[in-house]
């Protein structure tokens, strides 16, 4: 198993080239935006109107070396919505300008990550030997979805919401092989499971630099997710969430060659990659996902290594939950408090 991780600019003047190149051996392919595009995350490089010029030019050396250590490339188009321009030509030509501009400089990217069924349209008619990508914003997770666009996408990122049921997707992996596609998977994601807000969640990054200009709803968090977490009493929902730990990646060998780590805006990069290709992490769980929570959890905080044998296999099973009880019990053995 190797990774796939997010590209950043560091606050601290660390070059991402030089994180690559110490864990080389385990990445497989770094994903990363365009400057100035919206993405599943916020633009790099631009803030409210304000564009940090030196932005593009880092990005674009930093893409080179990564190129020189063997590393795949992955451009990212994977914003919820594109509002006015969702099909529009001038959409399809930025997407053109922008891989002609990589094949220029670095060689062009290997894979286009999207939730755009018009930017998956686009890549496969104008650039047919990039692999196109189904986004996990899109949330596929059956077999009859990915049938419905296999002419589109060449590969999926499997619903983080099922990947826990090994079942499931191993079901899924089967047709995957039987149908020439690839199957990939989040690890590190801090979304609920199954959250009812996720959309509307993803659609406010899409536009986050138009949102950002508004005389916005004061002393609102428009979010499920932190809504959730400031009574503490909801705080066993992190337990039941998708992410899968460094512990337990070895359920997964035989079906993932390649894992993605969120580490696009994640303030350690190092260490949550370091935690998964090490496979061991003693430390606040908290802290390896993205977005983490650890502030609102503080003084409290989530012992890794506390987690009892059977995690993975009790919780493994749960394709629905009946509030069994179980995770409470595990919440009682594995939230501690700072001292």
């Amino acid at each position: 198993m190797k990774f796939a991780i997010g590209y950043q600019q560091p606050e601290n003047g660390e070059r991402f080239p030089d994180i690559v190149n110490d864990y080389r051996e385990h990445i497989s392919e770094v994903y990363f935006p365009w400057v100035g595009t919206a993405s599943g995350r916020a633009s790099l490089g631009k803030t409210r109107g304000g564009i940090d010029w030196n932005a593009q030019y880092t990005l674009e050396e930093d893409l080179v070396r990564i190129r020189e250590l063997g590393i795949k490339l992955d451009l990212l188009y994977n914003a919820n919505c594109y509002g006015e321009r969702a099909v529009s030509q001038s959409l399809a030509n930025e997407v053109i300008s922008t891989l002609g501009h990589l094949n220029d400089f670095c060689g062009g990217a290997d894979t286009v990550t999207t939730t755009s069924l018009a930017i998956a349209r686009t890549v496969k008619k104008h650039f047919p030997r990039t692999e196109v990508r189904a986004s996990v914003n899109m949330r596929i997770g059956t077999t009859q979805a990915m049938g419905y666009v296999s002419g589109l996408f060449d590969s999926f990122y499997i619903q983080r919401d099922i990947q826990r049921n090994l079942a499931a997707v191993k079901s899924i992996k089967k047709w995957c092989d039987d149908n020439g596609k690839g199957l990939y998977m989040l690890a590190n994601s801090g979304c609920l499971r199954n959250c009812p807000g996720q959309i509307f969640h993803d659609n406010t990054v899409a536009h986050d630099a138009e949102i950002d200009e508004m005389k916005n709803i004061a002393n609102w968090t428009p979010h499920v997710c932190w809504n959730l977490y400031r009574n503490p009493g909801k705080f066993v929902e992190i337990l039941k969430s998708t992410w899968i730990r460094p512990e337990d990646l070895h359920y997964y060998d035989d079906i993932f060659p390649v894992v993605k780590l969120a580490t696009r805006q994640h303030s350690h990069p190092r260490m949550v990659i370091d935690a998964y290709t090490s496979r061991q992490f003693n430390g606040n769980l908290l802290d390896l996902l993205e977005a983490s929570f650890s502030s609102i959890f503080a003084p409290q905080y989530i012992a890794n290594s506390s987690f009892p044998d059977d995690w993975f296999t009790q919780s493994s099973q749960c394709t629905t939950c009946i509030n069994c009880g179980y995770c409470e019990t595990v919440l009682k053995q594995v939230l501690k408090k700072l001292k």
